[in-house]
């Protein structure tokens, strides 16, 4: 049995990480007990808080719904990274986070169920109910976790929507982007603005002492903040 997910421990505080790494059920979660218990087994096998590290485009969304099921069940706090992909399926499980983290480059996907099937019109009719309730049942982790409406949520699937880490952060999927620790934090917005407001008085400073009348250069130099605010005035009227 190949398994998807590998247990790990931190290296600095020796706290519990999960590492799901490609397709959920690669290899087989269907009809088969041992995958769904033996993941049960190695997670409730410890304590203590856990950060999964979340890289996968999907898979069967019965493998994910037993996943997120366990994880929602766990004592634990659960902290989701997401450091590449966690579409459709894998999106499901990524809703089971007590904090769901996005790297700045990291993508998440939200889309309709889908499946195979073969018969008559009865048969294809059965499929398509088992979709929709399949669809409404993604739609409860979903909405869960964002906060949308079931209506907003299921035209997002109808898209498939593609979220980078900021759009899923403003519709709720995500609590907050990847910080890096080796860098001290600073107010961006803040920054931006101050060099923002300094470029646009030093241009309007140079405009007044351009348009300004011709005068000797001893008052130039002498000239009163006064004096220049008129002519800013002057200008912004202008």
């Amino acid at each position: 049995m190949k398994k998807f997910w590998n247990w790990a421990r931190d290296a600095d505080d020796g706290s519990r990480v999960l590492y799901l790494d490609g397709a959920i059920a690669e290899e087989s979660w269907f009809d088969d007990d041992i995958t769904p218990a033996a993941f049960k087994a190695e997670l409730t096998g410890g304590s203590g808080n856990v950060t999964i590290w979340l890289n996968s485009p999907g898979g069967d969304c019965i493998a994910a719904s037993q996943i997120y099921a366990m994880l929602m069940d766990y004592p634990g706090s659960i902290t989701v990274k997401i450091d590449g992909i966690a579409a459709s399926a894998a999106s499901v499980v990524a809703m089971a986070g007590t904090t769901v983290l996005m790297a700045p480059t990291a993508l998440m996907m939200v889309h309709n169920p889908l499946t195979v099937a073969i018969g008559d019109s009865e048969e294809m009719q059965k499929a398509i109910d088992m979709l929709s309730e399949v669809k409404e049942s993604i739609i409860n982790a979903y909405e869960i976790k964002s906060g949308l409406s079931r209506a907003r949520l299921s035209h997002l699937m109808d898209a498939e929507t593609w979220m980078n880490a900021n759009r899923a952060m403003e519709l709720g999927f995500c609590d907050g982007l990847l910080a890096d620790d080796k860098k001290p934090p600073t107010d961006e917005a803040e920054i931006s603005f101050a060099f923002s407001r300094r470029a646009v008085t030093n241009s309007l400073l140079n405009k007044a002492m351009k348009k300004g009348p011709t005068v000797p250069e001893p008052e130039k130099q002498g000239r009163s903040v006064d004096s220049l605010m008129e002519r800013l005035n002057l200008i912004k009227h202008n």
